[in-house]
């Protein structure tokens, strides 16, 4: 993952972006996403009758599984400042499932830092823009904007 002096990261809000590598969604993927949310609805895990009751042609992702690899698509390409002890989720706002993901797609996500401000002494809050593109579909699969609080040295921690 890069990394940026905090000074510099706090220059580049609205110009700062980023896209990651290709990343495939996989049946084993949503089948553990369903073991660890306890959500077995059919339309994920069950790839016969989802293609039979559904107009999928199969199984698809759940919503919050396209959410949650924003963690995994970030690390590769969005820098983080080299201050920084730790990085926290602090929310999302405007989270919107588009498109449905299915078993066997190709996703990227691109990154923009809307804002970056200081909060207090060594905590600092992010909003990046986030659109999350399935290959060879034109509409993108999720947009959001994800908001992280980074935690410097200077906070003491």
């Amino acid at each position: 993952m890069p990394k940026l002096p905090i000074k510099k990261l706090l220059t580049q809000a609205g110009t700062l972006e980023c896209t990651s590598p290709w990343m495939t969604v996989t049946q084993g993927m949503i089948d553990g996403f369903a073991d660890a949310t306890d959500d077995h609805q059919f339309i994920h895990v069950d790839a016969e009758r989802a293609k039979a009751e559904t107009s999928f042609g199969g199984t698809i992702a759940h919503g919050f599984l396209t959410l949650s690899l924003l963690t995994s698509l970030a690390s590769t390409c969005v820098p983080h400042a080299e201050e920084a002890i730790m990085g926290i989720n602090y929310g999302f706002d405007k989270v919107r499932f588009l498109v449905p993901v299915p078993a066997g797609a190709k996703l990227r996500a691109h990154f923009k830092l809307l804002e970056m401000n200081e909060r207090t002494s060594g905590e600092y809050l992010s909003r990046y823009g986030i659109s999350v593109e399935m290959e060879d579909v034109e509409k993108p699969a999720l947009v959001a904007e994800w908001l992280t609080l980074t935690i410097t040295k200077d906070k003491g921690l």
